[in-house]
C-alpha cells in the first residue's frame, strides 16, 4: 500500500470514528469524504478533502482540485467529470451528489475565498501558475 494510501485509509477511519472529525493537518478543517467511481475501471475510491460550505444552501459545498500544488488535475476530478455525481460523507449524512465546475469569476471568487480561509490553497495556485487552473467543482445534494 502506498503511504498516500495508506494516509488516506487512516483519515477515513477517524472520520467515521468521530462523526466527521479529525485530528493531524485536517484538525478544525472541514472535510468530506467524496465517493467517486473510476472512469476506467468501475470501481469505487473514497478521497478525504477540504471543502467550503456554500453561503446560503446548506446540501452544497465546494471542492477543490488542488492535488496539492501538483501540475496535473487529480483523479478523483477525472473520475467525477466523466461521470457527473458521486456521493459525499459529512459529518454523519452520506448522500448523492451532482457536480457542475465553476468557471469564470464564479470559479475565481470561492477559490479565493478557500485560499484566504486556508492559505495552503494560495500556495497551491502558486505552484500550478502558468501550468493548470485548479478546478474548483461544486457539488449539491442530488
Amino acid at each position: 500500500m502506498s503511504e498516500a494510501v495508506d494516509r488516506n485509509a487512516q483519515v477515513i477511519a477517524e472520520f467515521r470514528a468521530n462523526e466527521g472529525r479529525v485530528g493531524g493537518a485536517f484538525e478544525g478543517a472541514p472535510l468530506v469524504l467524496l465517493h467517486h467511481r473510476g472512469r476506467k475501471s468501475g470501481r469505487e475510491h473514497v478521497s478525504p478533502m477540504m471543502y467550503l460550505p456554500h453561503d446560503a444552501e446548506p446540501d452544497t459545498v465546494y471542492v477543490f482540485a488542488s492535488k496539492g500544488g501538483a501540475p496535473t488535475d487529480p483523479e478523483w476530478y477525472r473520475n467525477l467529470m466523466a461521470h457527473g455525481e458521486g456521493t459525499i460523507e459529512r459529518g454523519t449524512a452520506t448522500y448523492q451528489v451532482t457536480v457542475r465546475e465553476l468557471t469564470g469569476d464564479e470559479r475565481d471568487r470561492i477559490f479565493a475565498e478557500q485560499a484566504r480561509r486556508y492559505p495552503g490553497f494560495a500556495e497551491y495556485a502558486r505552484k500550478t501558475a502558468g501550468i493548470r487552473t485548479i478546478p474548483v467543482l461544486e457539488l449539491r445534494r442530488a
